[in-house]
């Protein structure tokens, strides 16, 4: 009999009287280990996967005036199994908090089924930084099949809604969709002082949002070049 797992990890940040910014909560469960450091919260893989039929959810909280860096140590590898592995981050920002979102890639293996669904809701005057990245397949094998969404709502309107659905390597590796790039990522900024015209070099584009922010996308034949692209991006919509 095969056996599913479903964790539930949060953490929870919040000024204190004297100014000071301090975890109140740091729950870690199952596969996600969680592990607060000078500069970040770091997750940590405890176990392998998630594995087909896996859920495992990660609930951020930023109080008003707060900020959180959330980082991870290594790449998630999505794996094979019975059913659709899910992963579900929702985060919710208070006014003048601010959310930066950051881990590393996530790697859909041969044969794995895997849905990601990212739900950010920020109060007014809330600021956020959100970068994702996906590597289709390891070295030599085709990728499984992967969809993603993000959601995210300002002062309780929407400012994105965003989805990549890449179901079948037949019908992702067109001119259309992915060509022969083995690599996706964006980076997320809401705040002010971003970049209001949009910009596009190879393999990139920065695109200003109806609203406080701007998405950056970008596609690339590997990780690393993946990086550099969505850095440059970054760059630029700060600017």
């Amino acid at each position: 009999m095969t056996r599913h797992y479903t964790a539930h990890a949060a953490v929870r940040a919040e000024r204190d009287g004297a100014g000071r910014v301090r975890l109140t909560r740091l729950r870690s469960d199952g596969p996600y280990a969680l592990r607060a450091t000078p500069d970040a919260v770091h997750l940590v893989g405890a176990a392998a996967g998630p594995l087909g039929g896996d859920e495992l959810n990660l609930d951020l909280e930023v109080a008003a005036g707060a900020e959180l860096a959330v980082r991870s140590v290594a790449s998630t590898l999505l794996l094979p199994g019975r059913g659709e592995s899910t992963t579900r981050v929702r985060a919710a920002v208070g006014h003048g908090a601010h959310l930066d979102l950051a881990l590393e890639p996530a790697v859909a293996a041969a044969g794995c089924r895997h849905r990601a669904v990212t739900d950010f809701a920020l109060e007014a005057g809330a600021t956020l930084r959100w970068r994702e990245e996906l590597v289709l397949g390891r070295h030599g094998e085709p990728a499984g099949r992967y969809s993603g969404r993000v959601d995210v709502t300002v002062g309780g309107r929407p400012l994105l809604r965003n989805e990549l659905r890449l179901p079948d390597p037949g019908l992702y590796t067109s001119g259309a969709v992915l060509g022969d790039a083995r690599c996706t990522g964006n980076v997320l900024l809401v705040g002010p002082g971003l970049a209001v015209e949009p910009y596009a070099a190879d393999g990139l584009a920065v695109m200003p949002l109806a609203g406080p922010g701007v998405l950056v996308t970008a596609l690339a034949p590997d990780s690393a070049t993946l990086r550099r692209r969505l850095r440059h991006g970054e760059e630029r919509a700060r600017t």
